[in-house]
């Protein structure tokens, strides 16, 4: 049997994808497909299963682990050779990393709003990245049994989604020690929806090159091209020159950025606040954080959390926000040396957005409690010490 006749069962509800997508955890994008994690609801170092986000090019596919076969097959080894889902589980070594996977496209309506354009694509705002702990077999150690020959170049993962998907890495990162084919996700097996029975992660890349849902993995001795390396996920533009075979540059490891964990535009009250977020530097390590509100000096965020490739740091600051209306600022910086600049450079598609963002913040008191019928002004009372007094602070809420 080839990967082509392993069986597909489609979903029973007539949804694109399998799992609830609530509004209170997920943003749907409009596709049917795509749904982002909403950023105020991001509890731990490592984002809950039922609110990763999901990237799919076509419904989510229902595979059958009794029929499921992965092939691997090609030019670059001397003799093809398949695993059955439980020759994954039981016949290898298995790993577990903790690997951050964003989609190139992250952040696409706000690069929009950068140039007062609209990017085609999938209208992401700010939560198309998560962080999950990815178990399961080196890749390198299914290719090895296949014979890699001395000319090898690519390996490229396909899907057995509608479309197979598919995209080429360098044998060089396929190999690599973080290059998994993974079967779980957070401790338990991946869901539908994030690749099951099992799917490709490629630390500190695109999310495209992650590919879900995999059946074939061709290992080539010559470049290969395919749609998603030549049309789309390609950085096109005046600054990236196309070529005969492609429309521009294929993107690979994704550029240093961050992420406040703040509804935007975000309202909070004048009072004492802990600003959390998250920074991110694809293949790089994030080195620092750095905060500026409104017109103030740029000064450091704590990092609350490891500092490893691949993955996302948690940084956080304290802040006693006055009443009123400020901008917030957050940039971050890789171990490369790498900086978020102030504005991205143009491409025809939206891709790699890594500008510093502006959230806009409101301060205020709470509303009077009631029907809004006019009365008493209600008061907020605070202590604050000041020069080792404490002074009373009433703020009216109306």
């Amino acid at each position: 049997m080839n990967a082509q006749t392993t069986t597909a069962i489609t979903s029973p509800t007539g949804r694109k994808i399998s799992k609830p997508t609530p509004t209170e955890l997920m943003e749907d994008t409009g596709t049917g497909l795509n749904y982002e994690t909403r950023p105020d609801r991001m509890p731990g170092y490592l984002t809950p299963t039922d609110r990763f986000f999901i990237r799919n090019h076509s419904p989510t596919p229902h595979l059958d682990t009794a029929t499921w076969t992965l092939h691997v097959e090609g030019t670059g080894v001397r003799e093809p050779i398949a695993y059955t889902y439980t020759d994954l589980w039981n016949h290898f070594p298995l790993v577990s990393v903790i690997r951050t996977l964003e989609c190139a496209g992250n952040r696409r309506v706000l690069f929009g709003e950068q140039f007062g354009h609209t990017f085609q694509g999938t209208q992401w705002g700010r939560g198309a990245i998560g962080t999950a702990e990815w178990t399961g077999v080196r890749l390198r150690d299914l290719l090895e049994p296949a014979g890699i020959t001395p000319a090898a170049r690519e390996v490229m993962p396909e899907a057995l989604d509608e479309i197979r998907a598919r995209r080429p890495i360098p044998l060089a990162k396929a190999c690599a020690d973080d290059t998994l084919v993974a079967l779980a996700m957070n401790g338990e097996a991946l869901p539908a929806d994030h690749g099951f029975p099992a799917r490709l992660v490629v630390s500190g890349w695109l999310g495209a090159a992650s590919i879900k849902w995999l059946g074939r993995i061709e290992v080539s001795e010559h470049p290969l091209y395919v749609p998603w390396n030549t049309e789309d996920y390609v950085l096109i533009g005046p600054n990236y020159p196309a070529n005969e075979l492609a429309r521009g540059q294929a993107i690979t490891t994704l550029t240093v950025a961050s992420l406040v964990e703040l509804p935007w535009p975000a309202r909070l009250r004048p009072q004492p606040q802990m600003i959390r977020g998250r920074a991110f530097a694809g293949e790089n390590r994030v080195a620092t954080v750095q905060y500026r509100i409104d017109n103030g000096p740029w000064q450091n965020a704590p990092i609350a959390s490891p500092q490893t490739p691949g993955a996302w740091v948690r940084w956080q600051f304290s802040w006693n926000p006055q009443p009123g209306d400020h901008t917030l600022r957050v940039r971050a910086t890789d171990d490369q040396g790498n900086t978020q600049p102030d504005s991205t450079s143009w491409n025809e598609l939206g891709y790699l957005q890594h500008s510093v963002l502006a959230p806009p913040v409101r301060v205020e008191c709470p509303p009077a409690p009631g029907s809004g019928t006019p009365g008493p002004p209600a008061v907020v009372r605070q202590f604050v010490r000041r020069d080792d007094l404490l002074v009373l602070r009433v703020c009216p809420t109306r």
